[in-house]
């Protein structure tokens, strides 16, 4: 290794949480116009690395180089003014403001009279910065107007700005389509060419294979190997990834399939769905696909009651119900796990204890009188029943991986009996590991009498984990497949009609 091209070192990195030893004397290097990918399962220690990089978390050991200048970042302000950008999943932006006050926030009027705005030369500014991208957006725009993936391009834009040497993206694709996936590929090419440092996170092995030059990849917060991305394959870094071999990627057992559970009549919603008629038995999981746009979400939220239909109708074990909101839902053995789990399915600020009995706390007592004991146990339960990943049952559920905060949210509606599951994307953006455990779990529920309504934009988990495949577009259902009649090929055909 030329050590004149290397950016970034850090060193021996070790960091201790009550209970959990996050990072154990972790190593990893990056070089200048690099794109460095970091792999691992859930809680392997990936987020926990990039927070004291960025100055979030303060490390109990080790050292951090830049250009072999041993650097200590207090805060993010440390980080920043290092040339270190994180850009995260969650992004930071104003939405009520464009893109040009984004990009130059903080700085509005620093080197002008009166302490006024010079909007012309602002936005101008802004074109010349987004230039260097190959981006074609109007500074002028409202933040809120924008796609996800162009408010990147402009989270990128302000790091660029901001002198900033190494870019961190924390799973930047996962709510992307594919062509804005590529679109920011193309950004991540130019600034590489630029000589800008990339560490790029991701659960997407595709995309490892297209984008990065080297794999580290974290096991349990010890680093288990840095390869060359052009030198290994999948079935090397999964395994590398879980200690194990994962031969049968998709579980799929042989379930006996019973009555029909749930039957859905000519539902429609307002511009959105239209004259959607389907069956789910007991034993089944029912795969939907489609691209974005096609209805997916609009589907499962109309039958949880989320949004209302405007016609319709639905039975539930052969009896007509009326579904007007969750509450409904739930009283009809209808659960959900919500595409956005952090925002809809969690209440992060509450413990994996309270998490996994909130939704059924009349069953615990009232008021004072809930029985503490009960709670405690139930809770316990279902961390082992599921495999929930957790220090205590007092942990925030915020503190646990993405793939265990999704085993809490199917574990709250087991909890409350549910037996049709609907499912929307419900691996989006867990490591393989924690995928093959939330796939054994949904053939546990089929075999125990459940049926299971799964959301998947990703082919291969759909094909594999599905007994029947509906095809929505446009709002409309296009399309059905046994699983020994579907294909790639032919969802995709049946998707962009």
């Amino acid at each position: 290794m030329d050590g004149n091209n290397v950016v970034l070192e850090m060193k021996s990195i070790t960091k201790a949480f009550p209970g959990v030893l996050a990072l154990n004397s972790v190593e990893i290097d990056l070089r200048k116009g690099e794109v460095l990918g970091i792999l691992g399962e859930n809680g392997a220690g990936k987020s926990t690395l990039i927070k004291i990089l960025a100055g979030v978390y303060q490390m109990d050991s080790g050292e951090i180089l830049m250009e072999g200048r041993n650097v200590t970042f207090k805060n993010p302000q440390d980080a920043n003014n290092a040339g270190i950008r994180v850009i995260y999943q969650e992004l930071n932006t104003l939405e009520a403001l464009t893109i040009a006050e984004n990009i130059f926030l903080g700085e509005l009027n620093n080197d002008t009279p009166f302490r006024t705005v010079n909007w012309r030369m602002l936005n101008k500014m802004a074109s010349g910065v987004l230039s260097r991208l190959d981006v074609d957006l109007n500074p002028r725009t409202v933040m809120e107007d924008l796609t996800i993936a162009e408010k990147q391009v402009v989270e990128i834009a302000k790091a660029i700005w901001k002198e900033a040497k190494i870019l961190v993206m924390d799973e930047p694709t996962a709510a992307l389509s594919e062509k804005d996936t590529q679109t920011l590929f193309n950004v991540i090419r130019l600034l590489k060419k630029s000589g800008h440092s990339i560490i790029y996170i991701s659960h997407r092995l595709d995309e490892i294979f297209e984008i990065t030059d080297r794999v580290t990849v974290l096991r349990d917060g010890n680093k288990i190997a840095t390869v060359n991305t052009s030198e290994t394959n999948r079935d090397e870094l999964i395994r590398v990834m879980v200690g194990r071999e994962l031969k049968d990627m998709y579980p799929k057992r042989k379930v006996p399939i019973g009555d029909v559970v749930l039957e859905v009549e000519n539902l429609n919603v307002e511009d959105k769905l239209y004259d959607i008629s389907f069956e789910l038995r007991e034993g089944e999981i029912l795969g939907v696909f489609g691209l974005l746009g096609s209805g997916r979400t609009e589907l499962v939220n109309a039958l949880f009651g989320v949004i209302p239909k405007q016609s319709g109708r639905i039975k539930v074990n052969g009896k007509f119900v009326n579904i007007r909101n969750p509450i409904d839902a739930r009283e009809n053995k209808l659960g959900l796990v919500p595409l956005d789990r952090k925002n809809e399915g969690l209440a992060l600020i509450l413990s994996v204890k309270e998490n996994l009995t909130l939704s059924n706390i009349e069953d615990l007592g009232t008021g004072m009188l809930i029985n503490k004991r009960n709670e405690e146990q139930k809770a316990i339960r279902w961390i082992n029943e599921v495999n929930i990943k957790t220090p205590s049952i007092m942990t925030e559920i915020n503190s646990l991986s993405g793939g265990n905060q999704q085993k809490v949210v199917l574990a709250k509606w087991l909890e409350s009996g549910s037996k049709i599951m609907i499912l929307n994307e419900p691996t989006r953006g867990i490591d393989v590991g924690a995928k093959v455990e939330i796939y054994q779990l949904m053939e546990s529920l089929c075999e125990n009498g459940a049926g299971i309504i799964m959301v998947s934009s990703e082919l291969p988990e759909i094909l594999s984990i599905a007994d029947r495949v509906i095809v929505l577009n446009e709002g409309k259902l296009v399309a059905e497949f046994k699983q020994e009649e579907a294909s790639q090929e032919k969802l995709m055909n049946a998707a962009c009609r």
